[in-house]
C-alpha cells in the first residue's frame, strides 16, 4: 500500500503516515517528456540531520529538469531510472535523528543545493562555491514524488498564507534571485536590466529588485511575454534583439544606463548589448548561459568604467534568510500555471514551447496521481 492523504482547503497535505513504498514520476531513458512515467518505488528515509517531506508541489527548471530529460545536461551523470524535482514544497513527515528545528506537521520548502557545510567556503557562508555541491533531483532522488528527504538545514517554514505552488516557486529562484542582487549591490532607486525577464528566474528577480526598490527594465523577444511583463509592473519593458535597444534604453534612464544588469542568457549578441547598457560603475550578473555561454569582454572599457562582472551560481544561507524574510513581508514570486503531477509530461511540453512566464510547477496532492 502507498498510502492516502487528503488535502486541506489551502492545497497544503494533512501528514499521513510514512508508507514502506511511494508513488514517483521516473524516466528509465532520455527522451522527450513521454519519458516520464510513473512507478512505485521504496520511500526513502530520512538520515541523521535530515527530514522527509511529504510533497505538496515542485517546481519545474528548464536546466534541472527539461535537459536532464533529455539526456543533455552538462556537468551530471544520472542513474537511471531517476526521479526529478528540486525545489519543492510539502509538510514535514518525519525527523532523522538530531534534528530540532522543524517538526512533523510544519509546512515547509526546501532549497535543494546541498553543500559539504565544512569547506572554506560553506565555514564562510558562500555554499554557492562549495565544490562539493549536490543538487536534490539532479545528483539525488528528487520531488516528483510523494516523498522526499533533504538535509534539516535545506528546509524552511513557509509563512502562512502562501500556498504550496508558490512556496515551491520561491524555494530555490529566490534564494539565487536575493544572491544575485547582493552581491551586485542593488540600492533602492537603482536602474536594473533583467535579460530574459520572464523566465522563473528573470521574473523572480525583477520582482524581488523592484519589490526592494529598484526600477526594472524587462526584456523579451516575444511581443506576447512584453506584454505579460508590462501589465506585471516592470517600469520599460524591451526587445533587447531590436536594433535601437541600447538607445531606448539609454533614454529611459536619461543617459545613465543601468547599475546592474542581469544576464543569465549567455547569448554573444544579447550580452554585447548588456554591456553596452551599463552606468559608469554598473555591474553584470549571471547565473546561466543557457543560449550559449562564450562571450567577448572589452577589458578597457571594463576598468575604465569601472565595471564589475559576477557570476553567482546559486543562493547561499544568507540569501536564503532574505528571501523568507521578504516573503514574510510581502514578497511574492510569479507563477505562470500548475499541472498534477499526473501530466508531467504535458507540463514539460509546455514549457518547451516557450510559453510561460514565471514559475512552472506539478502539484502532487493526493489528487494529482490519477488525473
Amino acid at each position: 500500500m502507498n498510502g492516502t492523504a487528503t488535502a486541506s482547503a489551502h492545497g497544503w497535505p494533512e501528514p499521513m503516515p510514512v508508507p514502506a513504498s511511494m508513488r514517483a514520476m521516473v524516466f528509465r531513458r532520455f527522451g522527450p517528456p513521454d519519458v516520464l512515467e510513473e512507478a512505485t518505488i521504496p520511500t526513502p528515509r530520512p538520515g541523521p540531520g535530515e527530514v522527509l517531506v511529504q510533497i505538496a508541489a515542485v517546481g519545474i527548471g528548464r536546466l534541472l529538469d527539461l535537459t536532464a530529460r533529455a539526456g543533455h545536461h552538462p556537468y551530471a551523470h544520472f542513474q537511471l531510472p531517476h526521479v526529478l524535482g528540486a525545489d519543492h514544497s510539502g509538510v514535514v513527515a518525519a525527523l532523522g535523528d538530531g534534528v530540532e528545528s522543524v517538526r512533523v506537521g510544519d509546512r515547509v520548502a526546501v532549497y535543494p543545493a546541498v553543500a559539504c557545510g565544512s569547506c572554506g567556503h560553506c565555514t564562510e557562508g558562500r555554499e554557492e562555491a562549495c565544490a562539493g555541491l549536490s543538487v536534490i533531483g539532479t545528483h539525488r532522488p528528487g520531488a516528483y514524488a510523494q516523498f522526499c528527504a533533504a538535509p534539516a538545514r535545506n528546509v524552511h517554514r513557509v509563512p502562512d498564507g502562501i500556498p504550496p505552488a508558490m512556496a515551491a516557486s520561491l524555494a530555490l529562484v529566490g534564494p539565487v534571485a536575493a544572491n544575485q542582487l547582493a552581491q551586485a549591490g542593488l540600492h533602492r532607486g537603482h536602474w536594473v536590466l533583467v535579460q530574459g525577464a520572464a523566465s522563473a528566474l528573470g521574473s523572480t528577480t525583477a520582482a524581488l529588485a523592484q519589490y526592494l526598490g529598484a526600477r526594472i527594465i524587462a526584456t523579451s523577444r516575444s511581443p506576447e511575454k512584453r506584454k505579460a511583463l508590462a501589465a506585471a509592473g516592470a517600469d520599460v519593458v524591451l526587445d533587447t534583439t531590436a536594433p535601437d535597444f541600447v538607445e531606448r534604453l539609454r533614454e529611459a534612464t536619461d543617459g545613465h544606463g543601468v547599475d546592474i544588469a542581469v544576464d543569465n542568457l549567455g547569448d554573444p549578441t544579447v550580452w554585447d548589448a548588456t554591456l553596452d547598457s551599463l552606468a559608469r560603475g554598473g555591474t553584470v550578473v549571471t547565473s546561466g548561459a543557457f543560449l550559449g555561454g562564450k562571450v567577448q569582454v572589452d577589458l578597457l572599457r571594463l576598468y575604465s568604467s569601472c565595471h564589475r562582472i559576477i557570476g553567482v551560481r546559486t543562493g547561499n544561507p544568507a540569501s536564503v534568510a532574505t528571501l523568507w524574510t521578504q516573503v514574510e513581508h510581502g514578497f511574492r514570486a510569479v507563477v505562470d500555471r500548475t499541472f498534477p503531477v499526473a501530466r508531467a509530461a504535458d507540463a514539460h511540453r509546455y514549457m518547451e514551447d516557450d510559453n510561460s512566464v514565471g514559475r512552472v510547477a506539478l502539484t502532487v496532492g493526493p489528487h494529482d496521481w490519477d488525473v
